[in-house]
């Protein structure tokens, strides 16, 4: 490794042009990756409500469907919005009342199971249906297009309208979360390091590495916009770890050599001996969201470990170059920081130090409570501002028609009539179904089947199935939906065993079942990852259950706050915020813990030792903390989007929790606990022997 640090340092303007070279696949990669917009998307194949929502997609073309509400317009307007409406690239059929009958019929001649769908007192509802699925840029722009021909008396609802909404806002408001995380970091930055230059020398670093994973991505297919918006932050919040090390250690080495390529052939080589164990940790974090049900898990865990690989990786290679190349002006220009010298700090710790630990023991009990009654949304429309056009639409949709969600219900087309009337009647019967249509409601004993034209056939007969729709005026992921969606699965089942129950309720009930086995599993994926790497990196037992207890206390504080603010959280929230803290904050841990070790070496006894490693470490923990909290308040604060916002507030929350348990708390638990870690761990005292020998053998030669 000293090989390397010698080859980057001395060669370190052509790893720079490398760099840039770079710069330019890495663009082409980042434009080129779609972005997936449609959450109920990630949900696993295997699952009847994915089953049947494949069949509608696959035969009846129903691949998004969108609902406009028309206010107190005339008859032969709605045909021409409707005939404008149609003539959009993306649009495959818009029904109304006109497909089956002349528009000159009074509205009181119109039979009731049209009339009650299309018609409430002062207004009417054109279905419009898509080409592609609801998250295609073909559907996006679609919907773009609709409403430029649409005036204030018309409202476009529906998850396609909510999923352009969505794009647009995240398309919007994502260049901003970059430009205040890094003004902000520059502001945490600037205050905690010496030099003025310094903090644009490590976002410089960070942004090249930032644009490598976005680049990168590509090689995925496609990403979640959630990842989108969050990864840039969440890279630099967790990767400035590396940059603040490795500066601290160059800074060290500085006044040993004299030239500062030898300084800095020697920082890289003992920056990656000292990260390497802590990126590890952070990096199984993140990929133990892989073993997600719910695939949005594994495509935030791999965009997220392969940015903590590409910004360990960056550390070590432009980084160094960067800092080399302006090495005079950031050690020119300098100030005072704010951080104190942390003595006092020390001294409290390891005189306290019982007083930690039964605060240590206390705390678990109303955080663990808290983290287990936090309660949790999982609909997409909550997590987007009221006003925006298509939540508008949704709500007057709901308030007007009575609609709220719609299950789509798929059987085989060889079903007798009679019994499909049979099992339609029994789902109108049931409590918050408000209306259910299929193919032989539709003609009834009033309109002569020859009447219908075939585009209204079509929309309930095709490919060897036929579809039943019913409206509900319950809210998807609700219990009373839940067990509504449950009824109409059971009374679907009885009259065919393959039939199938899809659209939001079902979608958003198996969204809600496979979150909550989700989060069992993630958890302890991640717990036992890092665990086993803290076993091989401090060779002990002890340590690894220290560490980890610590920082679950932390987690479990974060996560118990919503609960006792009265605050209802996103579903992805619950998940995802305990991977990335245990990933993120552990190198603090690590990091003090690895100092703790050393001065025990070196003869220290524990107490002494405790408050050394305290006064040394709290500035790179408490500079890295503020950083991360720096980089996702700002996003928290200004932030529209709620998954966005609730993420990055617990995520900043989480770093300052970390942060004082870190520093109060686990000191006080290793002083306490340090003749059991001794007995518990190989080599606690002294360095093993190989690795003495080749100290030793190094500073002969």
């Amino acid at each position: 490794m000293h090989k390397f640090g010698k080859f980057i340092s001395k060669n370190r303007v052509g790893v720079l042009i490398v760099a840039v070279i770079l710069l330019f696949p890495a663009l082409y990669g980042f434009i080129k990756t779609p972005v997936n917009y449609d959450i109920l998307s990630y949900l696993p194949q295997n699952l009847d409500s994915m089953k049947g929502q494949n069949i509608i997609d696959k035969e009846f073309n129903d691949a998004a469907t969108a609902m406009l509400i028309i206010e107190n317009m005339e008859a032969q307007d709605i045909v021409k919005i409707k005939e404008k409406i149609a003539a959009v690239d993306g649009v495959d059929k818009v029904i109304w009342t006109d497909d089956a009958l002349d528009i000159s019929i009074p509205k009181e001649m119109i039979p009731d199971t049209v009339k009650n769908i299309l018609y409430k007192e002062n207004s009417t509802m054109v279905i419009v249906k898509f080409t592609e699925t609801a998250s295609s840029e073909r559907t996006m722009n679609a919907i773009g297009e609709i409403r430029k021909d649409l005036n204030k008396q018309c409202f476009l609802s529906g998850i396609a309208a909510i999923v352009k909404d969505t794009k647009d806002l995240a398309d919007k408001e994502t260049p901003i979360y970059v430009v205040i995380a890094v003004v902000l970091s520059i502001i945490v930055l600037s205050l905690t390091n010496k030099s003025v230059l310094i903090p644009f020398i490590f976002l410089v670093s960070t942004g090249f590495a930032i644009l490598y994973n976005f680049g990168t991505n590509m090689f995925l297919g496609q990403i979640s916009y959630i990842t989108k918006a969050l990864a840039a932050i969440l890279q630099l919040g967790v990767t400035m770890d590396y940059s603040i090390f490795l500066m601290h250690r160059y800074d060290e080495e500085r006044g040993k050599f004299d030239h500062k390529v030898d300084a800095m052939a020697v920082a890289i080589e003992k920056t990656v001996v000292a990260i390497a164990g802590s990126s590890l940790t952070t990096i199984a974090g993140f990929l133990a969201l892989c073993v997600m049900e719910l695939t949005l898990g594994k495509d935030i865990g791999l965009v997220m470990a392969k940015g903590v690989l590409i910004g360990l990786i960056s550390t070590v290679t432009i980084l160094p170059a960067l800092i080399l190349i302006f090495d005079k002006p950031i050690h020119r220009f300098s100030h005072k920081t704010i951080l104190p010298s942390f003595e006092k700090t020390s001294k409290v710790v390891t005189n306290k130090y019982v007083v930690f630990i039964v605060i240590f023991l206390v705390a678990f009990i109303p955080a663990i409570y808290g983290n287990n009654h936090t309660k949790v949304y999982y609909t997409l429309d909550e997590s987007l501002p009221k006003d925006l056009p298509s939540i508008v639409a949704t709500n007057k949709l709901k308030d007007d028609y009575n609609m709220t969600t719609t299950h789509f219900i798929v059987i085989k087309d060889n079903i007798e009539p009679y019994k499909v009337k049979e099992m339609v009647d029994k789902i109108s019967d049931l409590d918050g179904i408000n209306n259910a249509v299929s193919y032989g409601s539709l003609i009834g004993p009033e309109i002569p089947e020859e009447f219908i034209p075939d585009d209204i056939k079509e929309i309930f007969k095709k490919g060897g199935y036929q579809l039943v729709i019913a409206n509900s005026e319950y809210k998807a992921a609700r219990d009373e939906e839940n067990q509504q969606v449950d009824q109409v699965i059971k009374i679907v089942k009885s009259y065919d065993s393959t039939g199938y129950v899809a659209g939001e309720g079902p979608l958003t009930k198996d969204l809600v079942e496979i979150a909550g086995t989700d989060f069992k599993k993630v958890s302890i994926a991640s717990i036992i990852a890092i665990f086993f790497i803290l076993v091989v990196v401090f060779q002990s037992i002890s340590i690894p259950i220290i560490l980890v207890l610590s920082i679950e206390l932390a987690i479990f504080i974060n996560m118990g706050i919503p609960f006792y603010t009265g605050s209802v959280i996103p579903f992805i929230a619950s998940i995802v915020i305990g991977c990335i803290q245990l990933g993120a904050t552990v190198d603090y841990a690590i990091l003090l813990t690895n100092r703790f070790r050393e001065e025990i070496r070196e003869g220290k006894d524990s107490r002494e030792a405790a408050q050394i490693s305290v006064k040394e470490s709290a500035k790179s923990i408490v500079t890295s903390a503020l950083t991360f909290f720096a980089a996702t308040a700002g996003v928290g604060f200004i932030s529209d989007m709620d998954i966005v916002k609730v993420l990055c507030s617990m995520l900043a929350r989480g770093a300052i929790i970390s942060m004082i348990v870190i520093v109060f708390i686990l000191p006080s638990i290793l002083l306490a606990s340090e003749k059991i870690i001794s007995v518990t761990s190989f080599h606690w005292k002294e360095k093993p022997q190989l690795r003495k020998k080749l100290l030793s053998a190094k500073n002969e030669s």
